[in-house]
């Protein structure tokens, strides 16, 4: 199989079967999805969840979250993975959204990049989920099940160069979609310790079903 066959055999599984992919995380505008995924990293989605509540409750938006302190923040964060980094992230996050942006969440990745706690991934995340941009979100779901599948060469050693790879393969109008579907299959189907490849829809494609001898 051919890489641009088995790139069309994998965007086809995933459109009959998950068609309106999305993210785990719940929130309701760019403030609320840029402080989960800023909080996501390194921890999952069901334990950010858990978390936001009481600090979308406490600080509705950038405005209010800017005015915080560290002391009246991290309580709210302290079950969250790294949370001393993360509180000061989020606080200069939204001091840099209110001073530099007027108070509204930017939507390109170079302005993005520029808040604390905000890299590639993150950027691509939040233009790709809130506008549907065309771009792709390589985390560690999406790094692990792209290049065991074979959707991009093992000589892809860097998250960017995945990316760059990923974006070249798929249509441009399914990009957004297509990093939920890697992210997905690799948190419940193509996990990083004994994978399910026996209840797996793509074991026709996959490189690393048929080189492991299922």
């Amino acid at each position: 199989m051919t890489r641009k066959e088995r790139y069309r055999f994998v965007i086809d599984y995933f459109q009959q079967h998950i068609p309106e992919a999305e993210t785990e995380l719940i929130y309701d505008d760019p403030y609320q999805l840029l402080v989960s995924v800023i909080l996501s990293a390194q921890c999952t989605d069901k334990r950010v969840n858990m978390t936001t509540p009481a600090i979308f409750e406490k600080y509705p938006d950038a405005a209010s979250l800017s005015q915080t302190s560290f002391d009246e923040l991290f309580p709210l964060i302290k079950s969250i993975s790294y949370p001393n980094n993360k509180t000061k992230h989020l606080i200069g996050m939204a001091k840099m959204v209110m001073e530099k942006f007027n108070g509204q969440i930017p939507m390109t990745v170079d302005e993005l990049i520029e808040l604390p706690g905000v890299g590639r991934k993150t950027a691509n995340v939040i233009t790709s989920v809130i506008d549907q941009q065309p771009n792709m979100a390589v985390d560690t779901h999406v790094f692990r099940v792209s290049k065991r599948i074979g959707l991009v060469p093992q000589t892809a050693s860097t998250p960017f160069a995945v990316e760059k790879e990923l974006v070249k393969n798929i249509p441009e109008e399914l990009i957004h979609k297509a990093h939920h579907w890697l992210i997905l299959h690799g948190r419940y189907t193509c996990v990083a310790r004994n994978p399910k490849c026996e209840r797996c829809g793509i074991q026709t494609a996959c490189i690393f079903f048929h080189k492991n001898n299922f």
